[in-house]
């Protein structure tokens, strides 16, 4: 990974590629600024080459009516505040260069044929072929002031069903000009606008396409049209092609943390065998180790990762260094990223909420060192320890259990989550780093607070379940998650979960796959009909395999709807689908009225049921665990309230770190 790659007329550090993130600080004030100071570090930590969010080339391109666009040479000079603070930190920086086509959230998007986008609320108009021309000259004309900006190059967003994308495939393109019919005619416009940006800015500038080789939709392109684009694009004259995966409105997970790792370099490695432009990998790559395997293996001749620069932007000085321990990894869960970007929220990180906020949220070296006591090492403790001790204070972590984490070991056990161990590693690595005093298997007292004379005190300790006091809920069959999570019981086939939020989503996975898939590529390829093989159009498989429910599960709600509709925006319908793969039933309006041999006796709209459950599973919510709060006051010195301990409504890593963070920096 650290070797350089030769361009020809320029050359990469190394084989790792920030891939493009929209920030949103694009479109704040003094947005360029702050930008600057969040590529800058990202350069800094030692990345070879950065693509920034998608730039629009014109004003119906735009993702939303606010989204920034380059058309105009008065729009120059915020950008050249961006691409000199990378250049200075010693990393080049291509725009990528993104017309959204019927992704557009604004009613004047335009596409390739008049068909409303699954995932957007506004209908585009078709384009003329004056407009398709118009556009491909726009693309040319960003792409030069992109340059005069001071960027090395650009990336063209042909991939993730954009409007480039649209154009390529007949599910979206039912032209019968010459941009639309057979394949040659549908790709034209990729290989137009990719010709025009070379003819406007020469050949010493890189010049990336990000090309969708795998589509993951009905009607996507087949794989000897990828083939014969990359040939063409080859031609065209571009520098290196990006590896871009799945549509928006694929049902198919490709990022999320669920998703095993490297799930998707196997099409590059396909597609190497075909051309002799640099191939790049994405997807699901979040650590040395599997950028090493990638790039020895041959699969590709760089690398990109998106999100886990969000989370550490030294992940590649800590690998040169050999000291993976200190990367903060990135566990894929989008929460503080992707969700926020779906809201129009400023992205940035939940496990490093600096990210995007580099010039408003730092540890600088406090001016008098505290003794600090901190209570409870979950996320929200873990995270307060860490950052009070950059600041230079002394700080004591109190943990009541014998190992760091609180909810994250909970959530390190469910299928999919196995990433949240990486966390836990960087915490304890950070932690013994920074010489934070750690006791576990120890209740923090009023007493060792007093005698040891902490200036502060952080209660952290998280939450407890709600309890529920129903007849019969005293039964040994009747447990509480944290109980099943851990180990400490088990349940029978048949199962009733009290609660569908996310912790009773998670409860059901759990429950319902006894192996998880994310560690079994190949069980997980079947799970999602992904055609490995790629005899299908968009490599879908034409039947997917149906998994035999392991348990009898019902996932019960109080509230009338159907349930998960409070789970994270951009991954809510994986969670839901994967429950109604593995067969779990959902009951709403659920009253609940007793437990016996029968097994659990409720009510749903006025009828009385009874579910022959095994067990029942309470995920009935949390309350904050502030049993120590009287006794803190005794001590008279200041006593900070952060995390669950601080706001229990729904549990929220995000918000727990974000709160150590706060309090930390003013601390």
């Amino acid at each position: 990974m650290l070797q350089p790659l030769d361009l020809g007329f320029t050359h990469l550090k190394n084989r790792v590629v920030m891939g493009s993130m929209h920030t949103g600080l694009e479109e704040e004030k003094n947005g360029f600024e702050k930008l600057a100071a969040f590529y800058r570090e990202r350069a800094k930590g030692g990345v070879g080459l950065i693509v920034t969010g998608g730039i629009s080339p014109n004003f119906r391109g735009r993702l939303t009516p606010n989204a920034t666009q380059l058309s105009f040479s008065w729009q120059v000079g915020k950008h050249r505040i961006v691409t000199h603070a990378v250049h200075q930190a010693g990393s080049k920086i291509c725009m990528q260069l993104l017309h959204a086509g019927r992704y557009a959230y604004h009613p004047f998007s335009v596409a390739p044929s008049k068909l409303k986008s699954p995932i957007t609320p506004f209908t585009p108009r078709a384009m003329s072929a004056r407009q398709v021309r118009k556009t491909i000259r726009d693309f040319g004309q960003s792409a030069y002031l992109a340059q005069r900006a001071g960027y090395d190059g650009v990336e063209i967003m042909g991939s993730e069903g954009y409007l480039i994308n649209q154009f390529i495939c007949s599910r979206t393109n039912q032209r019968t000009d010459e941009y639309g019919g057979d394949f040659v005619n549908r790709s034209r416009i990729a290989v137009d606008i990719v010709e025009e940006v070379r003819r406007r800015v020469g050949s010493d500038f890189i010049v990336i396409f990000r090309l969708s080789m795998l589509d993951l939709v009905e009607q996507g392109s087949s794989w000897d049209e990828v083939v014969l684009l990359a040939k063409r694009l080859e031609v065209a004259g571009v520098t290196l092609i990006n590896t871009g995966i799945g549509w928006h409105e694929a049902r198919i997970p490709t990022i999320a943390t669920s998703v095993p790792r490297a799930a998707f370099t196997w099409v590059t490695a396909k597609l190497r065998k075909e051309v002799s432009v640099p191939l790049i990998a994405t997807n699901r790559i979040n650590m040395p180790a599997v950028i090493e395997q990638v790039l020895e293996s041959g699969q590709a001749d760089m690398v990109s990762m998106a999100r886990p620069f969000l989370a550490d932007p030294d992940f590649v000085n800590k690998a040169a260094a050999h000291n993976d321990d200190a990367i903060n990894t990135c566990i894929g869960c989008n929460q503080a990223c992707l969700d926020h970007t779906f809201k129009l929220q400023r992205a940035t990180c939940l496990v490093n909420p600096r990210a995007a906020y580099e010039t408003e949220l730092n540890f600088i070296r406090a001016y008098t060192s505290k003794k600090l006591a901190v209570i409870g090492a979950g996320p929200a403790g873990m995270a307060f320890a860490v950052y009070a001790a950059q600041r230079g204070h002394q700080v004591t972590l109190f943990e009541a259990r014998s190992e760091i984490g609180g909810q994250f070991n909970l959530a390190k056990n469910i299928p999919g989550k196995e990433e949240f161990r990486e966390t836990l590693r960087y915490f304890r690595y950070q932690l013994e780093h920074l010489g934070v005093d750690l006791k576990l298997n120890t209740l923090a007292t009023v007493q060792t607070l007093a005698a040891e004379q902490f200036d502060e005190v952080v209660l952290a300790a998280g939450v407890v379940p709600r309890a529920l006091n129903f007849p019969g809920f005293d039964s040994e069959k009747v447990v509480g998650y944290q109980s099943l999570l851990r180990g400490e019981v088990t349940v029978g086939n048949r199962v009733a979960i009290i609660g569908a939020g996310g912790i009773g989503f998670d409860v059901a996975h759990f429950l319902a796959e006894q192996q998880s898939a994310t560690l079994q590529p190949v069980k997980w390829y079947q799970r999602w009909g992904i055609d490995t093989l790629y005899a299908h159009r968009g490599g879908l498989l034409a039947e997917m395999t149906d998994e035999k429910p392991q348990k009898e599960i019902w996932l019960l709600q109080r509230k009338p709807g159907n349930p998960g509709k409070t789970l994270g925006k951009t991954t809510g319908w994986i969670h839901r689908m994967t429950l109604k793969r593995h067969g779990v039933k959902t009951i709403s309006g659920v009253s609940y009225h007793h437990f016996d041999s029968e097994g659990l006796h409720i009510m749903v709209e006025d009828k009385a049921q009874v579910i022959p459950c095994d067990n029942v599973v309470i995920c009935a919510g949390q309350e904050s665990n502030l049993s120590l709060l009287p006794a803190l006051a005794q001590l008279g010195i200041p006593v900070h309230i952060i995390g669950g301990a601080k706001l229990a409504a729904e549990l929220d890593a995000k918000r727990a770190i974000r709160d150590a963070a706060e309090l930390a920096m003013r601390v």
